[in-house]
């Protein structure tokens, strides 16, 4: 029920922002800048409080801390080369193996800790919305699947490489970008388009190459730490 109400404000967003496009209306003049802003904060709270409600063990929240790391640090070496970097693939078979929740917070937290290293600004708030949402997307797919589908899974990454650079380009158009018209939302993404290539490119290959890999050595941990002690005292 929880995802299916984030879906919906999702959806509403993008609906307003798509009625914000057509002049002679209330919206049309709004300051969609910080209006998204608001926004991806309620959804990226929503979740990480949801998450903490569930009051997670401290073996699952080392986990999320080190893929999460993982997820941050291999990021870093990659910023020389535009749109290419394994933290979509990482976040992405985090979320197939270990859930909706898991998949958002190791991909939100992926997203702010590197960027103490290549710089925090108005967009990380986006790229911890865009990568915590490629981790829920991955473990709604994984959870349609009782053995890892490493097709399935390589077509929905590198799918993501293109999703990523749309949902980053509505926040480059609301916030650099003026007027917000039809013609700068097409050049917008028009421009983007070879750099969201190279990241799907990038995606396809992380994915065959690692994802049968890393999906075996998380699931063998995520059977460690889902065994249920016995109870001794039963009769």
């Amino acid at each position: 029920m929880k995802n299916k109400i984030f879906i919906l404000i999702i959806l509403l967003m993008l609906l307003l922002l798509i009625f914000g496009l057509i002049p002679n209306n209330p919206l049309f003049s709004a300051n969609w800048a910080l209006i998204s802003f608001l926004f991806l904060g309620v959804v990226i709270f929503s979740f990480f409080a949801s998450f903490e409600l569930r009051h997670p063990s401290a073996k699952e929240i080392s986990l999320i801390a080190t893929m999460a790391a993982l997820a941050a640090v291999a990021r870093v070496p990659f910023a020389i080369l535009p749109g290419v970097q394994p933290t979509t693939f990482l976040v992405m078979i985090t979320g197939w193996v270990f859930g909706i929740q898991t998949g958002f917070v190791v991909g939100a937290l992926a997203a702010l800790s590197s960027n103490i290293f290549l710089g925090q600004g108005p967009w990380t708030p986006w790229q911890m919305f865009c990568w915590g949402m490629s981790g829920v997307s991955a473990a709604l797919l994984g959870g349609r699947n009782k053995a890892f589908d490493l097709l399935s899974f390589t077509i929905l990454a590198t799918a993501w490489g293109y999703i990523f650079g749309w949902l980053m380009n509505i926040w480059h158009w609301v916030g650099y970008i003026y007027p917000l018209n039809w013609k700068t939302f097409m050049a917008t993404y028009i421009a983007s388009f070879p750099f969201d290539t190279l990241h799907a490119l990038g995606n396809l290959v992380f994915s065959l190459a690692f994802g049968t890999t890393f999906y075996h050595v998380l699931w063998r941990f995520k059977r460690k730490i889902s065994v249920i002690p016995l109870n001794h005292n039963k009769d």
